[in-house]
């Protein structure tokens, strides 16, 4: 398929920041409550952000359905995340 250079510059910033920012946060939240412990108001920030870019990347996904499997496993995995929302102490 033939990408213009905006949808190409988008599609390498999306998988970029992917790979050196999304993932390696959620994993260090996942090895926390896999250890006992709860989210924090930063975790929780973090997964708002990650649900609220998810729409967008949803739309991408539909345009270029290639990158539907490379999109649908992390959403998979931060969706997990969701009822974890729960488990957070009262902060205020």
């Amino acid at each position: 398929m033939t990408y213009s250079e905006n949808e190409l510059g988008l599609i390498v910033t999306t998988l970029d920041r992917l790979r050196t920012q999304r993932l390696p946060r959620a994993l260090s939240i996942k090895e926390k409550v896999d250890a006992g412990g709860t989210l924090d108001q930063y975790d929780i920030a973090f997964l708002e952000e990650i649900f609220h870019e998810a729409s967008f990347t949803r739309a991408t996904v539909e345009t270029h359905p290639e990158f539907q499997d490379i999109v649908a496993r992390p959403l998979f995995f931060f969706a997990s995340f969701a009822p974890l929302r729960f488990q957070m102490p009262n902060l205020g």
